[in-house]
């Protein structure tokens, strides 16, 4: 079992995010310690925050005293509402916030069935309860809950691996929001992309495209992004979501400021020349297409081509995943560009010899591939190594063995986070009116 803890100042915002989950269904109130109880057993955010409000009107100095701590045992564990209970007390208990009020809720609008507990970490008289060595003693309760109730183990070093890898969306399998998020909030951390061609080029990899929207709202022209589902042919499957649902992360403002950062990053980068030469060495060795791709993707380089109606190639973007970097063709050189591979590929037009030769580039694929690997990719791309196919359908496919980018809990934080920015934003508008 997991045990994500997360503080803030916003006390209703957390609430009613869990509340409103309630309300669709999708979750329930388990228990509460040290709250105000209603007759028929219902809740509202408004009734619950009553109860937490005379420690937050003694609160002396403690300026995150929310305390938002979910607790998710692994898929495979079935858990009653009863084992839940017990965990959730003897947690608090043990973490300290025992006397603390606090309000458990199971949420089950993912496949994977977890608690959230929202409570204070200041007692009643506004001191703050110690968060010394927090993360060890949490670590070491949930050892002692997966032994007391026969759960799976998850050591930290196995949550930190699972964390740490991305998977590609699946619209079939619905929660298609929580799987774009999942990948959109995270991508930027590794990827440096110049560009929003570079960006949805990567972007496909994960079954996930972009594109850029702009409107007027009094008087004023606001632009943003919409983020979709693809299918198993490259194509749009599902409706956009709006970029704000993802965080400030995945909206353009933010990427406008990462394709600037990327542009002084990769200008001096000693790692394109590599990307050059094993693309290179791969163009005289290769004779098609397909065999284009797979020999690259063996390399740790992905291949996405852009078509038009006609089948004619218009764009070229290679994906090297041991720099993390993604390269518009034409921005390598001429000779790496769309144009050159639509005459190669669909005119049978192949690239000169001699340029081919060129003396800069002049590497052997074995020392290309030497090269790569010692710049030692992120464990995220493991799966490079173990699966090098192509589909004839997809150039997806070599990411098609990937694991999972976060637990759903991770996937959850930007629900929040955009809930509770919707009502600030509410909050503000009101105020303005007064």
């Amino acid at each position: 079992m997991v045990a994500k803890i997360g503080r803030g100042s916003y006390l209703y915002g957390a609430l009613a995010y869990n509340q409103l989950k309630v309300e669709n269904e999708n979750g329930q109130v388990l228990l509460t310690n040290k709250m105000i109880e209603t007759p028929h057993g219902q809740y509202s955010a408004n009734q619950l925050t009553q109860s937490f409000e005379p420690y937050l009107v003694a609160n002396r100095r403690t300026e995150k005293p929310v305390l938002h701590i979910s607790l998710n045992p692994d898929p495979k564990d079935k858990v009653s509402d009863e084992k839940f209970r017990q965990m959730a007390q003897q947690y608090m208990e043990e973490m300290g916030y025992g006397k603390q009020p606090f309000v458990v809720f199971k949420h089950t609008d993912i496949s994977r069935t977890h608690i959230h507990i929202v409570s204070v970490c200041v007692d009643e008289t506004g001191k703050k309860i110690s968060d010394k060595f927090e993360k060890r003693r949490s670590m070491k309760v949930c050892r002692e809950l997966e032994n007391k109730f026969n759960l799976i183990p998850a050591t930290d070093k196995q949550h930190k691996q699972n964390d740490k890898i991305f998977r590609p969306v699946d619209y079939q399998k619905g929660n298609v929001k929580s799987q774009i998020a999942s990948v959109v909030r995270h991508l930027p951390k590794y990827y440096r992309f110049q560009t929003l061609g570079e960006y949805n080029a990567l972007l496909s990899l994960f079954n996930i495209t972009t594109e850029k929207v702009e409107g007027e709202l009094h008087g004023k022209l606001q632009k943003g992004l919409l983020y979709s589902p693809l299918n198993e042919k490259g194509k749009k499957a599902g409706h956009p979501f709006k970029a704000s649902l993802f965080g400030k992360k995945a909206g353009l403002p933010a990427l406008e400021q990462h394709f600037e950062k990327s542009k002084v990053a990769l200008k001096d980068s000693k790692t394109k020349l590599t990307t050059k030469s094993a693309i290179n060495d791969v163009m005289a060795s290769s004779s098609d297409e397909q065999s284009f791709k797979k020999q690259l993707a063996s390399m740790g380089i992905n291949v996405v081509i852009r078509r038009n109606d006609t089948g004619r190639i218009y764009g070229i973007t290679y994906i090297d995943h041991n720099s993390k970097m993604a390269w518009n063709g034409s921005r390598l050189g001429k000779k790496f560009s769309a144009n050159v591979f639509n005459d190669y590929w669909s005119n049978n037009i192949k690239p000169d010899k001699e340029e081919l030769e060129d003396p800069q580039l002049k590497i052997s694929q074995s020392n290309a591939w030497h090269n790569l690997q010692t710049e030692q990719p992120h464990g995220l791309f493991n799966f490079l190594y173990q699966d090098t196919s192509v589909s004839s359908t997809n150039n997806t496919s070599v990411m098609e063995s990937l694991g999972g980018l976060l637990p759903e809990t991770l996937g959850e934080d930007y629900e929040e986070q955009a809930f509770i920015d919707r009502m600030k934003k509410k909050k503000k508008k009101r105020k303005r009116k007064q």
